[in-house]
């Protein structure tokens, strides 16, 4: 159906889900608690807020089933899904959320929350494939009032064929992250500083985490660094790259952390507090690429 033009009502058929229950009633499996606001600041670099209460952007958080999900598998939305695996959209990627916040949760609020598919686009082609954008809508409550509202939205799509093997992805460059790139053609690792607090921050961002100051400068890397975390990648095999090979959350000294390479050893050889060394790879006439090398002599 997807290598034509569908089949005649199908996009009727699945638009007819609009307005349907996603959930009705489901509860969260844990009520909010201090542990997990703890854990999740921890990983997201943030603060503990001073009162006690969960950040915002964890609405989401106290709504997840975990591995064994919330039970029930056979309402609309698991239809609407089957129908577009059916009719050849079987992949999927999540493209983004949007959240709105009422009141802060606190620990022992207990969440209870009901969700409705609020839209089903019409077929879209994409980068990735022709598809079908699903948007649901998650009201979230607590002791019987409104706490939050969290939209997520899904694109179910047929992959686009392949394209031939050998060249590699180009970065998305934006108004956000030009100077970066800019500083890479230039063999420079640049990392922004807030001229507010004076926090760097990478990658770069139109504002400040720490102050929400949007004026910023730059710090030109040292070159130095050391593997925080690494992963060894084996797969899914993707044109351009030949699994297995070693990825590294890099630690450095001007106070952030990046994602990049790790050249100049055996992929089983990377451990994490490798002193690693900025170099750059060029990849093509119009891609260079920030990678580290370990250290001789390590």
């Amino acid at each position: 159906m997807t290598d034509a033009e569908p089949a005649a009502g199908f996009y009727e058929r699945i638009k007819a889900y609009e307005g349907q229950s996603a959930a009705v009633g489901g509860e969260g499996r844990d009520p909010v608690n201090s542990p997990m606001i703890r854990h999740w600041c921890e990983a997201m670099g943030h603060l503990l807020p001073v009162d006690g209460s969960a950040p915002p952007t964890m609405l989401q958080v106290w709504t997840m089933a975990g591995l064994s999900g919330h039970g029930d598998r056979s309402g609309p939305y698991d239809e609407l899904l089957g129908a577009l695996d059916a009719a050849g959209f079987d992949a999927v990627v999540a493209t983004d959320c949007e959240q709105e916040y009422v009141r802060p949760l606190r620990p022992g609020d207990r969440i209870v929350f009901d969700a409705v598919i609020e839209s089903v686009s019409p077929r879209k082609t994409t980068k990735l494939g022709i598809g079908h954008f699903i948007t649901t809508r998650m009201d979230l409550r607590s002791g019987g009032e409104q706490v939050g509202t969290h939209r997520f939205r899904i694109l179910k799509y047929a992959p686009a064929p392949r394209k031939a093997p050998g060249k590699r992805p180009r970065p998305v460059v934006n108004r956000d992250n030009a100077g970066f790139w800019n500083g890479v053609s230039r063999h420079e690792l640049l990392i922004q500083r807030c001229t507010g607090c004076g926090t760097p921050r990478f990658p770069w961002l139109p504002g400040c985490n720490s102050c929400g100051g949007q004026a910023w400068d730059t710090v030109k890397a040292s070159g130095s660094g050391t593997v925080y975390s690494y992963v060894v990648m084996h797969h899914p095999p993707f044109p351009a790259f030949e699994p297995p090979y070693a990825v590294a959350l890099v630690e450095l000294p001007e106070g952030v952390r990046m994602i990049a390479n790790v050249t100049g050893v055996p992929y089983d050889k990377v451990r994490i507090g490798m002193p690693v060394e900025l170099e750059f790879a060029v990849v093509d006439d119009e891609l260079t690429l920030p990678v580290f090398r370990v250290r001789e002599g390590v």
